[in-house]
């Protein structure tokens, strides 16, 4: 279980070097807690890294992963003009891999969000209600 290793380990990322993708590095830091009921602010402190703050997958960190993240502002577009709201919350949560993408560099927010609210699972559905509800008003931006 998610217990038996330590959260600093698991929250992302803080870019170190920025001169070429072989010479970045990312440090792990610790996850802070956010306003559960702000899917914007969730999203700027633990997405954006990655993703970015316009959510086209070109964070401070994007250079540093194996696979670049993805665009999350063509979610609906790529899937028939349906957000897959369903689909995005189960990613988030780490319920889900995409198995065409390979290994899995973006962290499971379901297990970082638990530790956060002390297994209040109400709190961590309401988390990822709501970042998902953020993603899906980025869509055609």
């Amino acid at each position: 279980m998610f217990h038996r290793i330590a959260v600093p380990i698991l929250a992302l990322v803080v870019i170190l070097g920025v001169a070429t993708a072989q010479n970045t590095q990312v440090q792990k830091v610790p996850v802070t807690s956010t306003n559960p009921a702000s899917g914007q602010e969730m999203f700027n402190n633990y997405c954006a890294v990655c993703h970015g703050k316009d959510a086209k997958g070109s964070g401070p960190a994007a250079s540093a992963l194996k696979k670049s993240p993805a665009d999350l502002t063509t979610l609906a577009t790529r899937n028939s003009g349906k957000f897959p709201d369903l689909k995005v919350a189960r990613y988030i949560e780490g319920l889900d891999q995409v198995d065409a993408h390979g290994t899995r560099d973006m962290p499971m927010w379901g297990e970082m969000f638990r530790s956060i609210d002390k297994s209040n699972s109400s709190i961590t559905q309401m988390r990822v209600s709501n970042l998902v509800a953020y993603v899906k008003s980025l869509q055609g931006k």
